[in-house]
């Protein structure tokens, strides 16, 4: 699902998220949003979280947390949402991305058939 992401190592590098995000059984929101389930999920739409409006917006307008979605949201994320609230600079390496987001995915359940 996440492109060859390793989960395990997802879980180390999210740590880096864990000051603004939680995820897993009885996460809640802190600065930012849960992260359980949002692989699938319509931006800005977790229930009890209040986003920028640009990120409610953007789930408005479709915008998906699909595993390339989310790469390119890591990346650089107020270049790809522009006006998140989400202060963070972005995650350098791809491969970073990508175990964050098997990470997530494992966390999430799988996409309704």
């Amino acid at each position: 699902m996440a492109q060859g992401g390793d989960a395990a190592l997802g879980e180390t590098v999210f740590k880096k998220c864990m000051s603004c995000h939680a995820a897993g059984e009885g996460a809640t929101n802190k600065v930012g949003p849960v992260l359980t389930g949002v692989v699938g999920r319509a931006a800005g739409t977790y229930e009890g979280f209040n986003y920028s409006q640009a990120m409610k917006d953007a789930g408005a307008g479709g915008l998906v947390w699909t595993p390339e979605n989310l790469a390119q949201f890591l990346a650089k994320p107020r270049d790809f949402v522009k006006g998140t609230k989400m202060s963070f600079a972005g995650l350098a390496k791809p491969e970073d991305a990508m175990n964050v987001i098997a990470y997530l995915a494992s966390l999430s359940p799988p996409p309704a058939q």
